[in-house]
């Protein structure tokens, strides 16, 4: 039995084997010029160098196709983006009015919490130490706000009783 194919018009195409009717529907898509702008054309195609990876290769190169990492990547562009949160999150903490000092210290002892989860998760999928990251300390922030609101504090009370 000849392997059979349809054209876009619906017209039968046949060919004695399989492998000559797909060179004939390559010549003719290349006739055609739907491979011309195809990426890297008259280039080498770069091949991505995974010889550290060994044998997890093969599924690194499938995570980087379908846009994805390693978990222990992933884990730590979920850190780094918790403590580029917490870093904003702590200095407008400081600016913050007396009224918003509660929640601002729940807020930010909330988010270190959820800081050192992101934390201990990289740390335990990363390959080496290398990789890992310090937990922040909760009661050390939280100290360190309650120490510029007090400063804070003493600097209208210090303008106030020069007659400010």
């Amino acid at each position: 039995m000849s392997p059979i194919h349809r054209d876009g018009g619906g017209e039968r195409l046949a060919a004695p084997t399989w492998e000559s009717l797909a060179e004939r529907l390559i010549r003719e898509a290349r006739e055609r010029g739907e491979f011309d702008e195809l990426p890297y054309r008259g280039e080498r195609i770069p091949l991505e160098d995974d010889v550290a990876a060994g044998e997890l290769a093969l599924g690194f190169h499938v995570l980087r196709n379908a846009g994805a990492a390693p978990p222990w990547i992933e884990a730590d562009k979920e850190t780094r983006r918790l403590l580029a949160e917490r870093a904003e999150l702590l200095a407008a903490a400081r600016r913050g009015g007396p009224l918003s000092r509660a929640r601002r210290r729940a807020d930010v002892a909330a988010l270190d919490e959820r800081v050192n989860a992101a934390v201990d998760r990289l740390n335990a999928e990363a390959p080496t130490p290398a990789q890992h990251r310090r937990r922040v300390d909760v009661a050390a922030d939280v100290a360190a706000l309650e120490q510029a609101w007090r400063e804070a504090d003493e600097a209208i009370a210090a303008g106030r009783s020069r007659g400010g």
